[in-house]
């Protein structure tokens, strides 16, 4: 997957800018080089988020992605002991 060039804190900061009204969204937009389409989809994902809320998002993503690998490699241990239970 490609990473963003920005962080969410400066997603975050685009999408309060653009809450004020001074500038229209296709003018933020080309003057950050991201397209409507990107700038709707962090609307969607980070709209009504302050920048602490993302941070805690963003650990709790990390905690998740740690916890599904624990149960994958506990999966695949359950599944060698099986194999080993049904050869004897």
């Amino acid at each position: 997957m490609r990473t963003s060039k920005f962080t969410e804190e400066q997603i975050v900061g685009l999408l309060r800018e653009a809450e004020k009204g001074e500038q229209t969204v296709d003018a933020l937009c080309r003057a950050r080089g991201i397209t409507a389409q990107t700038f709707y989809r962090w609307r969607k994902k980070y709209g009504g988020v302050e920048v602490s809320d993302v941070r805690h998002m963003r650990q709790l993503e990390k905690e998740n992605a740690q916890l599904k690998r624990l149960l994958a490699e506990r999966e695949l241990d359950i599944a060698a002991l099986k194999t080993v239970l049904r050869k004897k």
